[in-house]
């Protein structure tokens, strides 16, 4: 069994694989520079529990990570859990993806795993776009390609900044918007956030699609893209186990 482990900025991500590829079981936890490879190693052993899944079963593990501190205590704490060293994505480890930004090396690995499942299991042309921490939105041409995109505020950060930056709005999640037009504090900040993020990201896939000739797929994936889905016009396709689906082919092309 193939574990993966997608570290973002705010939270990562678990999944496990079978033999037949398929995601036995995924779950999440908070993003925290701070907690220690033990910690790692009894949260990681609990949610396998949870799920009935042996640690014996787990043979084999690869890691994306954008917080290269999390990444050191994640390797220490799956080699004692597992007695395996993982696989972490990023140079010399070999991707398939022909990546055209001008210096590749400075490419995330979450973006270059979702670049890869986009590439492995949708038709291309294709457009990602990944609403978490931060929002993105990128591209795939049909000879899978990965020709770069564009880096955005996310939702929550969008939120903290109207209310850190003003003196009067206060800090508040997001929820369904009933109306484009808010009547009231609450609302109008959630309208301008979240529909603000469907219109932004309608806007970038009009422009997109212009510079790439066309696009067959449009996928979406993130924490927040359910909530700022149904606000977009464009039609989308959300997998929640994008990246993890990444993982699992880079794993597969170096094994």
């Amino acid at each position: 069994m193939l574990m993966t482990i997608d570290v973002g900025n705010t939270n990562t991500v678990l999944g496990a694989f079978d033999n037949n590829e398929s995601l036995v079981f995924g779950m999440r936890m908070e993003t925290n520079t701070k907690r220690m490879a033990d910690e790692y190693t009894v949260l990681i052993s609990n949610y396998l529990q949870l799920n009935d899944i042996p640690v014996k079963e787990v043979d084999s593990a690869i890691v994306s990570s954008v917080v290269p501190p999390v990444t050191e205590q994640i390797r220490t704490s799956l080699r004692r859990l597992f007695g395996i060293d993982c696989m972490v994505v990023g140079p010399g480890v070999k991707t398939g993806l022909n990546i055209r930004i001008d210096d590749p090396a400075t490419l995330g690995a979450d973006m270059c795993c979702a670049g890869v499942a986009a590439k492995t299991y949708y038709p291309l042309p294709c457009i990602i776009i990944d609403l978490g921490t931060a929002s993105k939105v990128f591209a795939v041409n049909e000879k899978g390609d990965f020709l770069g995109g564009i880096i955005s505020v996310g939702v929550e950060m969008a939120f903290r900044a109207l209310s850190s930056g003003t003196a009067a709005l206060p800090l508040i999640s997001g929820g369904n918007v009933q109306h484009a037009i808010g009547t009231n504090t609450i609302d109008s900040m959630r309208s301008g956030v979240i529909m603000g993020m469907a219109s932004m990201m309608d806007g970038f896939v009009e422009r997109f699609t212009k510079e790439m000739g066309s696009v067959r797929t449009i996928v979406a994936t993130g924490g927040y893209s359910p909530l700022v889905m149904p606000y977009c016009k464009s039609d989308m396709i959300y997998d929640a186990d994008l990246l993890l689906k990444g993982m699992l082919a880079i794993y597969k092309r170096n094994s």
